[in-house]
């Protein structure tokens, strides 16, 4: 790491900075930085800064460590000492003396401790020295959080242990049988399909008897894929499976959901029986083209098909059934959304590489494989990465959440770089946009397209390094394409505001004055790239015209009038609604969309969270008169 890297992190990984000048200052390792170590090791990892400071806008100032190896010595000290530090996570590579200028500044990179390793704790009790990171601070972490990472610890599997007091009649007889007419059709002449219900049982390790104490009957895995309803919840109290197919449309504001399959005690309620119910409704209106095989035999199922699949079983055996939330699937019209209780078990970049698994739920995992879903052990998730980018869509998003634990999964149907949003912006910055590389203009797609972007949102979508983002991002600022908003990891991006003219009314850098292109050239420019802005919406209506072709509106009812006309038919974004009135994304955000929000005219794409990054405006009802010439 160099000290223009170390700069740029703030906002591309977890960054702690502190002084630790020490009460001579020399230099001294700070009391806090091991609530900092511990919370960084049990969460996603981060960079510790020793001889910096913060300014009041978020930037680092450098103020050195004159003795760095007693600042060393120290903490190496400690972190090899078990009565402090319940263990050492970091090798010497981890730790680095930078030259900053004429200071020196001591990182240390902490790891992601792995799941054999935590929770890391302070003093001799993980019950009251263990801490996590969340929102750049560091929390102690409450009793429940700590048993459920000595859990993890402690057991390969979370789903082998014997249910004390259940046996074969907890379980649904037609889910088992369903299971088996699908085994002995995915696995025809297997030996195991000549055994009866207990003996099948333990083979799939839903069955179990514990050698040591002699206790015998069915495992959490048997109960959680076969079991009826009410001896799931007496076995697991928070249990809950959901499936919400949410409408295409809000006109009705009270419509929660179209299709819905959740645990009623209208069905069994158990895993299996969860899957084969939803994973048709996962894919009843997919439109992606049947395959050929061998170039004339029909294959039904596409790499998207199969995506889904691997999603959906990922969510039901990674899960911790003894948390606190729902399994929940959501399918929206253009996304998929899967949560599961609890958080992975691997760094996320190890995840994302494939080929190797850590599931929590082993025999649920070898239960769907028997019936052929699933995968073998890491290769599920390279399989969606490789669907969605065949189709061009968004990358895949994975999400760690805490206070309670969970993660989430989205998968967007939406092209990287839609063509009305590459007309709009190559209309509005001509070939300063058209020129950048792809994750740079990657940066001012999804900027024009979801309201905002932040170096976080980019690590999901790309395999650019954090502090290449924060330079793109910084040079986009400086090039003019975007303004920057917040400090540190909260930062985000927004595009400029926008006059209506588009980029050939460009300053010239050497000497301030207005480039004007000759009428020809400019006639060309306007209509190819109006061509493209206007693609889904060829002909705008006489409101919208109205406010494009004027300078300064000063009647209000005429600019609300415009908005709720473009907003007629679909949901559009805030710096839509710029492009196409040719305003101010931050005016209209500032001045005219809440009201209209207030007053039920305009609908939220996200109700529940009106600061959403995609948030988004649909119209009511048709609320103006076209009468206009």
């Amino acid at each position: 790491m160099t000290c223009e890297e170390l700069l740029l992190l703030r906002e591309s990984v977890d960054l702690e900075v502190k002084r630790a000048q020490g009460r001579h200052g020399g230099g001294a390792v700070p009391e806090s930085i091991w609530e900092t170590y511990s919370a960084m090791a049990n969460t996603s990892g981060g960079v510790i800064v020793l001889g910096a400071g913060e300014r009041d806008d978020g930037s680092l100032s450098i103020v050195g460590i004159d003795k760095p190896a007693k600042v060393l010595r120290d903490l190496w000290n400690t972190l090899n000492n078990t009565s402090k530090v319940s263990r050492n996570v970091l090798h010497h590579r981890d730790v680095e003396v930078m030259e900053c200028g004429d200071q020196q500044v001591i990182t240390i990179s902490v790891p992601r401790a792995s799941r054999s390793d935590r929770p890391i704790y302070l003093g001799e009790n993980p019950f009251s020295g263990t801490y996590r990171r969340h929102n750049e601070g560091d929390y102690r972490c409450d009793e429940m959080t700590v048993r459920r990472m000595i859990a993890d610890a402690t057991h390969e599997t979370r789903d082998d242990f014997v249910l004390e007091g259940f046996d074969l009649h907890d379980l649904d007889a037609n889910t088992l049988s369903a299971f088996r007419n699908e085994f002995r059709s995915t696995r025809p002449g297997h030996p195991w399909i000549a055994l009866d219900d207990k003996d099948l049982l333990e083979q799939l390790g839903g069955w179990k008897r514990d050698r040591r104490s002699e206790l015998e009957g069915v495992t959490a895995a048997g109960l959680l894929m076969f079991g009826q309803l009410r001896p799931l919840l007496e076995a697991f109290p928070t249990y809950q499976v959901d499936y919400q197919q949410r409408p295409d449309k809000e006109d009705d504001p009270d419509r929660r959901w179209v299709d819905r399959v959740t645990t009623d005690g209208t069905w069994p309620g158990n895993l299996y029986d969860f899957y084969r119910r939803v994973f048709p409704r996962l894919t009843s209106d997919l439109r992606i083209p049947f395959q050929l095989k061998d170039g004339h035999k029909r294959v039904d199922e596409t790499r998207v098909h199969e995506a889904l699949r691997e999603a959906l079983v990922n969510t039901l055996i990674h899960a911790d059934f003894l948390g606190t939330t729902a399994i929940s699937i959501l399918k929206f019209p253009h996304k998929f959304v899967f949560r599961n209780p609890g958080g992975l078990r691997l760094p996320l970049d190890v995840v994302r590489s494939g080929g190797t698994s850590d599931c929590r739920n082993r025999n649920l995992q070898k239960m769907f494989q028997m019936v052929g879903a699933g995968e073998q052990a890491g290769s599920g998730i390279p399989k969606i990465l490789r669907a969605w980018r065949e189709q061009e869509w968004h990358r895949p998003a994975w999400r760690e959440y805490m206070q309670p634990d969970r993660t989430h999964l989205e998968m967007e149907m939406h092209t990287l770089l839609p063509p009305e949003s590459l007309g709009a912006l190559s209309f509005r910055f001509g070939k300063d946009f058209e020129h950048l590389n792809n994750h740079v203009r990657l940066a001012v797609v999804i900027a024009h397209t979801e309201g905002s972007v932040t170096n976080q949102r980019l690590q999901e979508i790309t395999d650019t390094h954090p502090t290449d983002l924060t330079r793109s991002l910084r040079q986009l600022v400086e090039d003019g394409m975007l303004v920057k908003d917040g400090v540190g990891r909260g930062s985000s991006y927004e595009l400029p505001p926008f006059d209506g003219q588009p980029s050939s009314f460009e300053m010239d850098r050497n000497d301030g004055r207005t480039k004007q292109p000759d009428p020809e050239n400019l006639q060309a420019i306007e209509e190819t790239t109006t061509a493209k802005v206007e693609t889904e919406q060829p002909i705008y209506p006489p409101e919208v015209i109205r406010v494009r072709n004027s300078g300064r509106v000063t009647e209000r009812s005429t600019m609300e009038a415009a908005i709720l006309a473009a907003c007629n038919d679909t949901f559009l974004t805030a710096s839509e609604l710029a492009t196409i009135l040719r305003r101010s994304t931050q005016t209209l955000r500032a001045t005219y969309l809440p009201p209209l929000v207030s007053t039920g005219d305009l609908l939220l794409l996200h109700a529940n969270k009106r600061n959403h990054p995609r948030q988004a405006y649909k119209a009511r009802q048709r609320q103006y008169d076209s009468n206009v010439d």
